[in-house]
């Protein structure tokens, strides 16, 4: 046989074969869904994008619900602040008047009285905590 005569029949044999998968129905299912996914596909990567980005905008280290959980924490230690602040002020107007340079005698008596349990004669002593 000649071999330009065989390479021409497998050449037809397999138009042949690729005519009848392009005529049967195989052939338009595969163009049918190249072209929907098209139509479909994008849709769903940018609904699956806003779904992510929407979740971390509550969620997450840097979220809303992390934002207003930090945002209650600041306000809390301001109001600790506040109390502390007003606890050492207070503090530091007793230690100021028991300083040796400026000593208030009133001050003194009354530390005196209640650290070493001193009174005068007489004296119902109350100590109310």
């Amino acid at each position: 046989m000649n071999p330009q005569y065989l390479l021409y029949k497998v050449t037809e044999e397999l138009q042949n074969t690729i005519r009848k998968f392009k005529n049967s129905g195989e052939m338009k299912i595969l163009s049918e869904l190249r072209q929907r996914a098209r139509y479909i596909l994008a849709p769903i990567l940018w609904a699956t994008f806003v779904v992510y980005i929407a979740y971390h905008t509550f969620q997450g280290d840097r979220g809303l619900i992390a934002f207003w959980q930090l945002h209650g924490q600041v306000a809390e230690a301001k109001q600790i602040h506040q109390v502390l602040s007003a606890n050492k002020e207070r503090l530091q107007k007793q230690v100021n008047l028991l300083n040796p340079t400026s000593l208030n005698a009133d001050m003194l008596e009354e530390r005196v009285r209640i650290m070493l349990g001193y009174s005068k004669p007489g004296e119902t002593i109350i100590i109310i905590k």
